[in-house]
């Protein structure tokens, strides 16, 4: 009986070791849309800069509420990988969920989207500022209350004619894109661990504009 319940307290005393600190986590959200004919469109971006990523380093997306889950252990960091399944409009609700439920800071979430001011391929990363129009930052701006938390916007370029915006944006990559995708796709993860790893001043001068 002693043995037993020896075990169980050994059992609790490795699960709290293993709790992660909160200033070792980050959240790192790529906004998209699910479902197969969203798949390879210039809004999924941020999905496709996290699936490049998991690849990458042999992780694994499981459905958990509110959106596909993936842990990446990196230099002592915790990178929680979130691709909402909540729709784009409605993202802010998957951010919020997974802030508070892994106690990650304001200041460790990171938002990937796509920027049709840039041109492709462009990356920036800032610390705070308006929607822009994008409805998935809108709905994250209004569930979290403030404007002030990290996004990075991958360059989709405007190369739409008039009225044709939502054509564009749900359209797939052209075949000079896919041709260039998979070096800013790279360099994109390297923003990510640049986040986590050297912080947000850091990584702003090391990759804006790049």
């Amino acid at each position: 009986m002693l043995r037993f319940f020896g075990r169980i307290l050994g059992k609790k005393e490795i699960e709290k070791e293993e709790e992660i600190p909160p200033m070792k986590k980050f959240l790192i959200v790529g906004l998209g849309n699910i479902g197969p004919k969203y798949h390879h469109t210039r809004h999924n971006i941020g999905f496709k800069i996290l699936d490049f990523l998991a690849e990458k380093e042999g992780l694994q997306f499981e459905s958990q509420k509110l959106g596909d889950i993936a842990t990446y252990k990196f230099k002592g960091r915790t990178f929680i990988l979130l691709k909402p399944s909540t729709y784009m409009n409605l993202s802010g609700k998957a951010v919020n969920y997974w802030l508070q439920k892994e106690k990650v800071p304001l200041e460790h979430l990171l938002v990937i989207t796509d920027d049709l001011n840039l041109p492709f391929g462009t990356l920036r990363v800032k610390t705070k500022g308006s929607d822009g129009g994008h409805n998935g930052l809108k709905d994250i701006q209004t569930q979290l209350g403030t404007t002030n938390y990290n996004r990075f916007r991958f360059g989709i370029s405007d190369e739409f004619s008039k009225g044709r915006q939502v054509d564009y944006v749900l359209g797939e990559w052209g075949e000079e894109e896919e041709k260039k995708l998979p070096e800013r796709l790279e360099k994109s993860a390297e923003v990510i661990r640049s986040f986590g790893t050297a912080g947000i001043n850091n990584t702003m001068n090391t990759f804006n504009g790049k």
